[in-house]
Formats: C-alpha cells, structure tokens, sequence
C-alpha cells in the first residue's frame, strides 16, 4: 500500500469563501493528492500526498488558479565554492527540493538566494542540502546583515596565513631544484655536498607538508566534488599537485618502475602550483572585500546606540531597543540613529549616502529623517517613526544585497559553458597526456605529465565564474551610493538596451506643485504691495493657486482680509485694508467691469506657455497679471538633452491638456509628447513608442503611475514619489533630482561593459591558454609551458577579473 506524507500550504489571494471553494477543487484535481481541506481564516491548505507523486505539479497547478503557494525569501552565506561549477552545484542541490522554487548562488559574494514555499521546507534543512552537496551554509540574519567587508578580512587573514607557510616551505624546494637549472655551479653544489637523493628527500618532505596543510583544501573540496561527479576547480589543482607529486614519489621510493631516462622529480611544480593559487585566492579574497565595500558602508551608517528621551532625561539605549513614539536627540555632527520626524529644532542635513544628493537639506519640525544620514549643524530632538527592517535604510541594503545577488541573462551563457567546462578540461588533459606518451619526445613519460599538469593547472572557470556577480556587485553598489536602487537585477541589463525613455510630467519633470512665476503690475501699483494684498486673500481660499501665492509671499505679515466671496471656477473678492480687491480670470474681471486689454498680449503669451494666468484689481482698477505654472525641475533641461546625445528617444506622457504639455515640451526640448491620456491611455502611448525593436524605459513617481511603470521594459520611479510606485519598479531613485536616471544608465552601460570585458578576457584566456599548455607550440618554436608559469598565469587570470570589476568603484558623474 502507497505511502502518504501529510501537508499544509499556505495560499495566497483567498479573499472569500468561495476562494476556498476553488482552491479545494484544484487540489482535488492534482494526482495522489487526498483528505483535502481548505481553511479560508488562516489562509491555508491541508492534504495528504502520495509518496512518488510529484509536488512541483501541484504548485504549478495553484499558480495557474491564481491562488499560489506564499512563497518565503532566505539569504544562505556559504563556503567552500571555488569556481562557477561549485555555484552550479550548489544551485542544483537547493533546486532539487520540491519546495525551493529558484535558487541563486553568487560566487563572488558567496552567497545563495533561496526562494521557497514554508512547510515544505526549512531554512535548516536548506542548509542541510548544500552540507550534502559538500559545501558550508548558514542562515544568514535579515535583522542584522552581515558586513562582506568583514567576512572577507577574516577570509583573507585565513588565505594569507596559508600562503605565508606554503611559501616558506616551497622557498627551499625551489631553490633546491630550480637553483641547479638556473645556476650550474648550484647543482654541482648540492651533488657534491648532501647528494642528489638527500634533495630529493628534503624535497618531498617539504612539498608533502605543503600539499598536507595549506594545500589540504584544495583536495578535500576537489576529490569530494569529483566523487560527486562533479568536478571543480579544486578538483584541477588537485590533479595537478598530486600527479605531480605521485609521480616524483615514484621516482624517489620506486624508481625502478620508471626508465632512466624517465626518473626526474617535479616536487617543485606541486609545492609551486598550491603556493601561486594559494596566493592568487588571497589577493582574489582581498578584492572580493572590495567589492562589497559599497555594502559595507551602508550597513554601517547606522549607529549603534541613540540617545533617548526618559522622562526629563536623556538616557543611551541601543539602536535595537527604540520603538516608534520614542523621543531621540541627534547632536551635530550625529548620524540620525532611525526613521523619524523633528519635533524640535532646525539644522541641515547630509542624505548624500541615501539619495546622492551632495547638497545638505534643511530640516525643521515636521520634516522626516532618515536614518543614516548625517546632522549637519544644530541639535534636532525627532520622534521615531519606523524600526528595524521598516526603515529606509534595511530597505535599501535589503535591495542591494538583492541585486547583487542577481542573475542577469547575460549569466546563462556562462552557466552552459562552466557546466560542461571542468569536464572537458579532464578529457583534454587526458588526450594531452596520451598524445605526448605517442608522439612526443624522449623521456616521454616525463613530457606527458609536465603537459597533463600544465592543462589541468591552466585552466581557470573561475574567472568565467567571477566574471558577471564581481561586475554587478561592485556596480549595484557605488549606483546604491549615489542614490540609485536595483530592485530587479535583471534591470542591470535591460537598462542598458533601452533605445528611448518616457516620462511622466507632474512631479517628474516638474516640481509637482503649482508656484507663482509672474507677477506684472500696472498703473504704478509696487509688486511687493501687490503680493501682500493678494496673498492675504488667497490666504481665505483651498484652491491650489491660492496655495502657490501664499507660498511666494511666505516672510511677509499678512493683513486680515474680509468679506470674501469665491466664485466657482471665476476667482474671489473681498476687502483688505479698506481696498476693495478681486482676483480672477479674464471672464471674472470682465463680470465685474475691470479692462484687462493693458496686459491682455502679456496674458496670450504666457498662456502659451502653458503657465495659468489671472488678474488683480484693486478698487475696480487693474492692478496686475499673475501667472503660476508647476515649474519645470532644476536641470531637467540639461538630462533630456544629455539623453538625446547619448541617442535615446525622449518623450512626454501626461494626463495634462495639449497646450499645456507642449509648452512644457518645448521649454524641455521634447519633441514626442502623448498628452491627455488617463493611466491606461499610458499604456497605449507607451506601446505606440515601443514599435519594432524599440525598448522603452519609463520614468514616474505617482501612484497612477504604477501600470505603466511595471508595463515598460524598465520602470524607473523617483524615490519622492509614492510607496507603490516605488514597489512597482525596477529601478528607484532615492532623490527627485533627475540627474539620477542618467546616473542609473551610465551605471547599467558600464557595468554591461565591465561585464563583457571580463567576459572576454576570461573566455579568451582559456582558449587560448589550454591548447599553449597542451603543446601545440612544441612542434613549431619548441616551446612547453612548465607547471608553475600555468599556476600563475590561473591565479592572475582571477585577479585580472576582480581588478577589472572594481574599477567600476571609480565611475565618474555623467557629463
């Protein structure tokens, strides 16, 4: 009788009843699935499962119902991953599991991104996948990120540790073997002294405690991956140093196996080739903490401790006791410990390490803070508002370390290639040892294992392997430096192909907010008079003119006004002073028996701008023009043409009337406007820019804003703009300063072109390095390639990546 095994899912998008209803049926329906039932309250699944009945299935059933299983997210920090096969394995290993449904590992960081359904599976049982793959994992805290920068120091304190003593014992092997080549008198000396078989002795004691210690891991990891079946980089060296070393053994305790001509010793080559990896994977393991600095400094931008509001004192408390409601006093100079707003004081401050932005912001009472960032000049007391992972700054190295962790498209080439590639090294290795053992030279023997080590120590998937997460590690961070948040990976990618980008215009390309532009007077009249009187009676009117008149005459003392009277869709009398004034449009003044004519030209003309034009009358006289429009943002001008010149469609979509889009057009140089169209007219004009072979990033910050943001091949949202905007995007910009989208794409370009480079380099290396240390140079030149040279040509591979991805660290602003 067939086994079962029971099982609780938790569902998503149940919102009634009949939810239930159907998520029962669609189980029901799922082969060996029994004793289904659905609880609608707690929002979950119970059934029983024929053991050999497949679960993934079952999933996908749900999914396609559109009650999908809720799915969890976990970070893995792992150890013991040496090249891309080890991330492919690892990622095998974890995907195996029915209820994991993606996983990603990540070389450089060295971590995994496990995405899975809870009840299926646990965290700990995981771990307890990838220890059985033959790697080290653990959990790794959402409440407290670990610092890569300090995880690399300890690794690389551990990798030069190991160099030094490999050094020191490899020194004299190579002295004692390479000296009498180098130096003819030398071998003379070491004959005529201690003799050639003493030599030979300390020789293979020294590389023995070589390859024993320091060089312990790379046998361990290698001959547990090849009895996987599953070889690795460690699986290469391994080969390698101990072919080596096997056979100068050989020579040393059994020489008689071997034809005279064939006795010569290669210890030296084993203890070099463990000591120059082993120096290699230092100064990798050093860049690699170079990499994550971006990180590094994130997590450590807040503080520690805060000071805290107890009755009538202040009282330090650590960061991880503060609730919302709690009262903190930053100091200057301070970092603000948590999300929160000012309830006293006023003073700038630093949010350059949050939004990029390098100008300090001024900040009073009922202004928010964000934690992190630094105060600048006075004392500020602020209540806290958000803790733990709700504030602004978990969120941003939650989504960094999200992003880092991507897999971009352009990875999937590298994933077919290493799979196949440690494999295909063996089987070259194999034939160069054969071939050499056929066609080659006198001592044959010795000539094919110099060239077998030479392929297998040459060879290096790990710079395939470091090749794209180093690049996108090191450019996801300096972007999230200079106020640029990844939310997506993949957009990393895409954002570099766009060929043209929309925008919305409220709030993106303008301020957002109506302000006063214009204010004529005529007949005499003082502006500054004016704007009093005006302004004192807008201060009786919601409109959202009145707002921008009252904001530009913000310092003055305002005079009371009375008797106001507001005419719906006209404008508004009252007294002010003893002065009659009215404030309308053109068909109000024209009601009331006031001549505009004076200043009706102006009024065409600002009009056709796009601004919104009234007038002033005073005592039943002309008095003014006042113009207010949402003005366009400081430097939009100069991004939009920067984007032309770097030969992208620019264009405008906006629910706006015509007129007023084009006006703001013109004045940014847009020539592509789609105007009046609500959020799924946004859609369409986004469709209808898109075309053949066109890709079209948008850029928005409003709440309508989210469709067609999640529509465009890449949706880019303003970090002022709206949570679900925020939500819906792929890229966020933690400013509303536009300057960030073309530090968005000058990031995705160069970091696409680091990544290509590296590419490059590591592809090219292998292919043309591997046939060098095969021999096909001997026939024509001569030439071999000793066992050490290729130690160091690997090891310098790896570094060259690493060195190539952190100049990305250094990307200037765009022009």
């Amino acid at each position: 009788m067939a086994t079962t095994q029971s099982l609780t899912l938790p569902i998503q998008n149940m919102t009634c009843g009949g939810c239930a209803a159907r998520v029962t049926r669609l189980l029901q329906g799922v082969d060996g699935a029994t004793d289904v039932s659905v609880n609608f309250a707690a929002g979950q699944a119970h059934l029983r499962l024929t053991e050999g009945s497949a679960l993934r299935p079952l999933l996908a059933e749900l999914k396609a119902g559109g009650y999908p299983a809720e799915e969890t997210h976990l970070t893995l920090t792992l150890s013991g991953m040496s090249c891309a096969t080890c991330v492919g394995k690892v990622e095998r290993a974890l995907e195996a599991h029915p209820g994991v449904t993606s996983a990603r590992a990540n070389l450089a960081a060295e971590t995994a991104e496990v995405t899975y359904v809870p009840g299926l599976v646990t965290p700990e049982e995981l771990t307890a996948l990838v220890a059985e793959a033959g790697y080290g994992a653990r959990l790794q805290s959402a409440e407290a990120p670990e610092d890569p920068a300090a995880l690399r120091e300890n690794e690389s304190r551990k990798q030069r540790q190991a160099v030094l003593i490999s050094g020191a014992l490899t020194l004299p092997v190579f002295i004692l073997e390479m000296g009498g080549h180098l130096v003819p008198a030398w071998h003379h000396l070491i004959a005529s002294s201690i003799g050639m078989q003493a030599s030979w002795w300390l020789q293979f004691i020294l590389t023995t405690l070589v390859l024993v210690g320091p060089g312990r891991q790379f046998f361990t990891g290698g001959f547990r991956a090849l009895k996987a079946g599953a070889p690795n980089m460690n699986s290469l060296v391994a080969l390698g140093a101990g072919a080596a070393w096997a056979y100068s053994t050989t020579v040393l305790l059994l020489p008689g196996l071997l034809p005279a001509a064939a006795r010569v010793v290669y210890f030296e080559a084993a203890a070099v080739i463990v000591t120059l990896i082993l120096l290699g994977r230092w100064f990798e393991s050093r860049a690699k903490g170079q990499t994550g600095a971006a990180l590094s400094k994130l997590i450590g931008l807040q503080p520690r401790t805060a000071e805290v509001r107890e009755g009538s004192a202040w009282v330090t408390r650590e960061i991880a006791s503060l609730r919302p409601g709690d009262h903190i006093l930053i100091r200057p100079g301070e970092r603000v410990p948590m999300d929160s707003t000012v309830i006293e004081g006023e003073s700038p401050v630093d949010e350059s390490m949050i939004t990029g932005e390098p100008l300090p912001v001024a900040k009073g009472p009922g202004d928010s803070l964000t934690g992190g960032t630094v105060n600048a000049a006075g004392s500020l007391v602020a209540e806290v508002s958000r803790t733990g992972q709700d504030t602004t700054l978990a969120q941003i190295i939650r989504l960094v370390q999200q992003a880092q962790g991507a897999r971009l498209p352009i990875q999937a080439l590298v994933d077919r290639v290493t799979l196949w590639f440690v494999p295909t090294v063996l089987v070259i290795a194999t034939l160069t040892v054969l071939a050499w053992l056929w066609l080659g030279p006198d001592p044959k023997l010795s000539h094919a294992l110099v060239a077998g080590v030479s392929v297998l120590i040459i060879a290096c998937p790990c710079a395939m392997g470091l090749a794209t997460p180093t690049s996108i590690m090191v450019g996801t961070g300096r972007a999230a430096q200079r106020g640029v948040l990844f939310r997506q990976g993949d957009a990393l990618q895409s954002l570099s192909g766009i060929t043209a980008i929309a925008f919305d215009k409220t709030g993106t390309l303008t301020e957002g907010r109506p302000a006063l532009t214009d204010l004529e007077t005529v007949d005499g009249h003082q502006r500054a008079e004016i704007l009093r009187l005006v302004a004192a009676l807008e201060a009786r009117s919601e409109h959202p003119l009145a707002l921008a008149i009252v904001e530009a005459a913000e310092g003055i003392e305002l005079p009371a006004a009375s008797e106001v009277k507001v005419t719906s869709g006209g404008g508004l009398t009252g007294r002010v002073e003893g002065a009659e004034l009215a404030i309308g449009n053109g068909a109000f003044m024209a009601a009331l028996g006031v001549e505009v004519a004076p200043l009706g030209g102006r009024a065409e003309a600002l009009a056709a701008d796009g601004k919104t034009v009234f007038f002033a009358a005073r005592d039943g006289r002309l008095a003014a023009l006042i113009a207010v429009s949402d003005p366009i943002k400081k430097g939009a001008v100069e991004v939009i043409e920067a984007l032309q010149d770097r030969g992208l469609e620019v264009a405008m979509v906006t629910g706006d009337g015509e007129a007023t889009a084009r006006a703001v057009a013109r004045q940014l140089g847009i020539e592509r406007v789609f105007a009046g169209v609500l959020p799924a007219g946004k859609i369409a004009a986004l469709d209808e820019l898109r075309g053949e072979g066109v890709r079209v990033a948008f850029v928005g910050d409003g709440i309508n804003d989210a469709p067609v943001l999640a529509h465009a091949d890449v949706g880019i949202a303003l970090g002022t703009g709206t949570d679900v905007a925020m939500e819906t995007a792929e890229v966020v910009l933690m400013s509303g300063e536009l300057g960030a989208v073309l530090r968005a794409i000058e990031t995705s370009r160069a970091t696409l072109r680091n990544i290509r480079q590296n590419l490059f380099w590591a592809f090219g290396y292998n292919v043309l390095l591997i046939p060098v240390a095969a021999g096909v140079l001997y026939a024509p030149f001569g030439l071999t390639l000793s066992p050490a040279l290729a130690a160091g040509a690997m090891a310098f591979s790896s570094v060259f990546v690493l060195s190539n991805a952190l100049r990305l660290r250094h990307m200037k602003e765009p022009a």
